[in-house]
């Protein structure tokens, strides 16, 4: 199998890493990869600049290509000028931290796996859903599994999968759930500051909303202990209106 490896935490993360000594087990694994952070840049492309690209090892081996680009780059890049078989699979990630709820909209992680679905490839982001002390080990085991499973089953064409695992002990997480999107969101605001030079600037922060009644959603499967996967497709029209929409006198 061949399978492209992206993520917007940055190349030189640790979950990337993780994720890339697991899969490489199931197959030829290609790395590129923002060359710093680019989280929360949703599907952003690079039009106005060249995108650089070099070379990059870890560990004392060649690693994979950082570029200058966002995640969405990564994988249009990849695909079109460096790789030289189209890969089998796209895999995003180990992202730190959830992408749940709409957060999806604003991920970088998601948006890679995005790029791979619309250029007509299974893709699949993968997320820990912690921000400390993260473990990746269980994540990569299991995104090795789904690659053997998404090979096997095949998704359907413009489909991708969101995957969040639970920042928990393998034994102790409860199994796996087939999931929707939660309807709840980032809780942010502006904290705002004076620099040493009496400017005012502002600071986005918040907390995201772990909230959820609803049994058969992305953020109730994670605060239950199971693995999160949701079928995602970036249709955006809203069909159910439609037909409502076309009685408008314009």
């Amino acid at each position: 199998m061949e399978i492209l490896i992206t993520n917007d935490d940055g190349i030189y993360s640790e979950g990337i890493f993780a994720l890339y000594d697991s899969l490489r087990k199931a197959g030829n694994v290609t790395v590129v990869a923002p060359d710093t952070e680019r989280s929360a840049v949703g599907h952003a492309i690079t039009l106005a600049d060249p995108l650089r690209v070099a070379e990059v090892s870890r560990r004392g081996k060649f690693f994979g290509y950082s570029t200058s680009g966002t995640p969405a780059d990564c994988v249009k890049l990849a695909i079109r000028a460096i790789m030289k078989k189209k890969p089998d699979l796209v895999f995003s990630g180990i992202n730190l931290g959830e992408n749940t709820g709409n957060n999806i909209l604003y991920s970088g992680t998601v948006s890679g796996a995005t790029e791979g679905a619309l250029l007509g490839i299974p893709s699949i982001a993968i997320s820990l859903a912690t921000f400390i002390k993260p473990d990746f080990r269980h994540a990569a085991s299991f995104a090795r599994k789904l690659a053997a499973l998404a090979r096997k089953n095949r998704l359907p064409a413009g489909t991708l999968l969101n995957v969040n695992v639970p920042a928990i002990e393998s034994r102790r997480i409860k199994g796996v759930s087939v999931t929707s999107q939660s309807p709840t969101s980032f809780n942010d605001w502006f904290d705002k500051r004076i620099d040493p030079h009496g400017r005012t600037y502002y600071w986005l922060t918040g907390k995201f909303s772990q909230e959820d009644d609803r049994p058969d959603s992305d953020v109730t499967a994670v605060n239950r202990g199971r693995i999160s996967i949701t079928p995602i497709q970036f249709d955006l029209t809203d069909h159910k209106f439609i037909t409502e929409l076309k009685k408008w006198k314009f």
